[in-house]
């Protein structure tokens, strides 16, 4: 159990991680106090992480080092993201987890999830990221503008050009229920850029 918010976990860390302050393990091996709040954190000490992603390669990372204890339950009383995710890719027999690279940092702390609570690891594959001209990730959450419908077969085939894939210059005036059908026929993990990619859009 740990009741350090995050304003006392910045003010105790004398770490860097690569989220921010790492948490010094001030409450770890403490018992929860009757009628206080509080969250769970897991114990990351020796805790190294090593996996293969399919088109970034191996990946290896000392959690308790890179991250520090992090939080599996939340002081509102609900699952952490990670511990969330974990859970609900078992329950839907998850078995190949496509995703941006931003994530890439979270998958360590899913897999030790996984591996402590007995549950598959799938396969995962990390996308570079499409940023705009301020180096942020075209989403949603920046603000970036929405693609027009009208326009979505050109926006996929923008899509497989900027991943590697090429298609067919015949395959950009057709549906998009066909692009994706190719899409998925002629997918080439090996031909995806890496990240990061300094600035890059799709074009």
């Amino acid at each position: 159990p740990c009741t350090c918010s995050r304003t006392s976990v910045r003010a105790q860390a004398t770490r860097m991680g690569i989220e921010g302050p790492i948490y010094p393990g001030t409450c770890r091996g403490r018992h929860p106090i009757p009628g206080r709040q509080h969250a769970m954190r897991l114990d990351t000490r020796g805790a190294v992480i090593e996996f293969e992603d399919r088109l970034q390669g191996v990946i290896r990372q000392d959690i308790g080092l890179a991250l520090g204890d992090f939080v599996i339950w939340r002081v509102e009383d609900i699952a952490s993201y990670h511990l969330a995710v974990v859970v609900d890719d078992a329950w839907q027999g998850v078995t190949d987890v496509v995703r941006g690279h931003d994530l890439l940092d979270s998958t360590p702390r899913q897999i030790l999830l996984q591996r402590l609570l007995g549950l598959p690891t799938p396969r995962y594959l990390h996308l570079p990221l499409a940023l705009g001209p301020d180096g942020q990730k075209l989403s949603k959450q920046n603000l970036a503008p929405a693609l027009a419908l009208e326009t979505s077969a050109r926006e996929l085939a923008r899509a497989l050009d900027f991943l590697g894939q090429s298609p067919d210059e015949a395959l950009r005036e057709a549906r998009p229920a066909e692009i994706l059908a190719w899409a998925v026929r002629n997918w080439r993990p090996a031909a995806i850029p890496l990240m990061p990619r300094g600035g890059s859009s799709p074009s």
